[in-house]
């Protein structure tokens, strides 16, 4: 079919124009999972190669698609495509992959990477205009943030429908037409929280074996070990407790774990100490200071992971606390130094 002026909306006679150029090869691809992107995306959850995980750009022929059949929007980070594709099995329609950069569908569109240019540009590119009759593009529903459905429709042609937020119900939606209010809802349970752990995990890790051995050193096991238990707090402990700790933005919701993470180390010290003097009571506040923060930061990473933020929030959010954080942490370091040099002196 030859691409043709269409119509910009009902109500309006301006037209648009497919761009001319060189358009690109329709690639094929299936449904099945195979062993090699079960284990491409075991890597991608601890964090292996974290921006190698991604599929080419471009328009994807799923089945033996007709012009009438249905295209469908995804990400080209491989679980987006993978969840996608594997969903619609015995279902003939075309993928439109974009350049997200080898980033998920949620955060690419808080980041602008899933969003109205790349749609435009990546219809214009693959010629889908001349590929299929309608004028329909089936986009997942977290990907609205970053799209502007009638600037779509007024530079390409076509129209921006929001499928369901989980690929796993595109069959039903495709049979009845249209997403219902159980589809539209954003889950976010304890699965699809802690799955987000190894990656956070396995980046802070390197930092934590190093300054742990470094406090070991300069200060004993516990302090070792409060280093240890920060971390673990803000990586595995607060995708699992999310929902559950009070407070609405991440940073105070770290903070307050991290407190609590913090209470037995600073209990430990304040007995270790106690019988010197004076040294108790700084010796039980230096982990209240030093531990929460660095909690508080790790859980700042799961603000873009999450359906529970939103962009300017988010930068809201860092804005407000991280210096407050850093000025715990400072403060925090200078009484733990003040406690060393007594402990060396043998004041301690």
């Amino acid at each position: 079919m030859a691409p043709s002026s269409q119509p910009c909306c009902p109500s309006c006679s301006q037209t648009v124009q497919p761009a001319a150029g060189p358009v690109q090869e329709i690639r094929t691809t299936d449904s099945r999972i195979t062993p090699a992107n079960r284990l491409d995306h075991f890597l991608a959850r601890w964090g292996v190669d974290r921006m190698g995980h991604r599929v080419e750009p471009g328009l994807y022929r799923l089945g033996n698609p007709t012009e009438d059949s249905p295209v469908f929007a995804s990400a080209n980070y491989t679980l987006s495509f993978d969840a996608l594709r594997s969903a619609l099995a015995g279902h003939d329609g075309y993928i439109l992959v974009l350049d997200t950069n080898g980033i998920n569908v949620w955060c690419a569109a808080g980041k602008g990477t899933f969003g109205t240019d790349e749609i435009v540009r990546r219809i214009t590119l693959t010629g889908l205009a001349s590929v299929v009759r309608h004028r329909t593009l089936i986009a997942p529903q977290l990907s609205a943030p970053g799209v502007s459905a009638h600037e779509v429709l007024r530079r390409s042609g076509f129209k921006v429908e929001y499928g369901p937020v989980r690929a796993s119900d595109l069959p039903e939606y495709l049979a009845i037409g249209r997403a219902t209010p159980d589809m539209r809802r954003v889950r976010f349970p304890a699965a699809d929280r802690l799955v987000l752990a190894p990656m956070e995990l396995v980046h802070a890790a390197l930092p934590t074996v190093a300054g742990a051995i470094v406090l070991y050193l300069l200060a004993g096991l516990p302090a070792a070990l409060g280093a240890v238990a920060a971390v673990l707090a803000g990586t595995v402990l607060f995708p699992a407790l999310l929902p559950f700790i009070p407070t609405r933005d991440f940073s105070t919701k770290g903070l307050i774990l991290g407190g609590i993470v913090a209470l037995p180390f600073s209990a430990a010290f304040f007995m270790e100490t106690a019988a010197s003097g004076w040294a108790g009571v700084p010796a039980a506040l230096a982990p209240l200071l030093l531990m929460p923060p660095v909690t508080a930061y790790l859980a700042l990473n799961f603000t873009g992971s999450t359906p529970f933020t939103s962009r300017t929030g988010v930068k809201k959010e860092i804005f407000r606390y991280v210096p407050f954080m850093a000025g715990m942490a400072v403060f925090g370091v200078a009484l733990a130094v003040v406690l060393g040099v007594a402990r060396l002196l043998g004041v301690v």
